[in-house]
């Protein structure tokens, strides 16, 4: 009776007609085609039911995230801007801009975040209109838990920064915290990425805009924040120039980087110490401190205007941090 079951079974298994094996067999196979930065599939169905995740890319330096092949996820490449090609179609790709943004398909995202990369190099005014709305939504996708997706949105960033500086002040704030939220997270090509996008925000907006918006994260509860912002801060204090900074306020500037200069990490410290040293610089500069004739002939140093700006125990720890870079200078000369 088995052996009648058995040669049944085979001889149904072979009336099977070729197209159908082939069916059965690729269901069980993957999507490996990758992501270049146009993408054909709607995953969205395929994911619901498979409930995969993107694997996170090794620590070597490959910039690119791989996938696990069986989930059959296409590979996202990671495309630095020098490499970025123009768009074929301009007047179609804005038009579809912010539905691709909007996307519940990750993909689809990513090749949105692209394009607005491109558009961004290749033909910047074009996207000045809707640059707001856009900037909304790559800071929806900064959030997306999807490591493709934020880092992609990062490089898109700085993008943005590079291209339209002072036009972003406006809706500067939210990229602002999630970049410096993604600076100073574990995960090492994302924490890196943001970094770039931040030492790109301090390039390429104007100072006298970008202080002011950092200032308040410089009080931030997380100490990272507050120490990648220090960073940002210090790197743009020098861009005002000797009169900008005497514009803003050294008094300010001063205060500011005394605060930092006690704060809980040690990038935080650092950041202070470049920027004491930086004000230090611009105030002798334009005090000039050539001995002369005088009742009072210190009344114009550098010591006396940190002890008169500070708390005693801030201006003694601005004045410590100052001299000891000041000797050192003596000692090398």
């Amino acid at each position: 009776m088995q052996e009648v079951m058995s040669e049944n079974a085979l001889r149904d298994l072979n009336t099977i007609p070729g197209s159908e094996k082939k069916n059965e067999s690729s269901s069980k196979g993957s999507f490996t085609k990758p992501y270049i930065g146009a993408a054909t599939e709607n995953l969205e169905e395929f994911q619901k039911k498979n409930s995969v995740s993107l694997v996170s890319p090794p620590m070597n330096g490959n910039e690119t995230a791989n996938t696990v092949l069986e989930t059959g996820i296409p590979e996202v490449e990671y495309i630095e801007s020098e490499n970025l090609n123009d768009l074929e179609d301009v007047d179609t790709s804005l038009k579809t801009l912010l539905a691709g943004l909007e996307s519940k398909d990750w993909v689809l995202v990513c090749e949105a975040l692209n394009n607005v990369r491109r558009i961004s190099i290749f033909h910047k005014d074009a996207m000045l209109d809707i640059l707001g709305d856009v900037i909304l939504l790559v800071v929806k996708s900064l959030k997306n838990p999807r490591s493709a997706v934020c880092k992609t949105a990062i490089m898109t960033s700085a993008d943005i920064f590079n291209a339209y500086n002072d036009h972003i002040i406006d809706s500067l704030d939210p990229m602002l915290l999630q970049l410096l939220l993604k600076s100073s997270q574990d995960k090492r090509f994302v924490c890196e990425a943001a970094e770039r996008a931040l030492v790109a925000m301090t390039k390429w907006v104007s100072p006298v805009l970008l202080l002011p918006k950092l200032q308040p994260y410089l009080k931030h509860k997380n100490p990272r924040i507050r120490a990648k912002t220090s960073t940002c801060f210090c790197r743009s204090v020098p861009r005002l120039g000797v009169d900008g900074i005497k514009a803003y306020g050294i008094d300010k500037l001063i205060q500011i980087a005394a605060s930092q200069l006690s704060d809980q990490l040690p990038e935080s410290r650092e950041a202070a110490r470049i920027l004491l040293l930086e004000l230090q610089t611009v105030y002798e500069k334009f005090h000039d401190l050539t001995p002369t004739v005088s009742e009072h002939p210190d009344m114009g140093s550098w010591e006396h205007f940190c002890q008169s700006k500070l708390s005693p125990l801030s201006a003694q720890a601005v004045l410590r941090v100052t001299n000891i870079a000041r000797e050192g200078l003596v000692l090398g000369s």
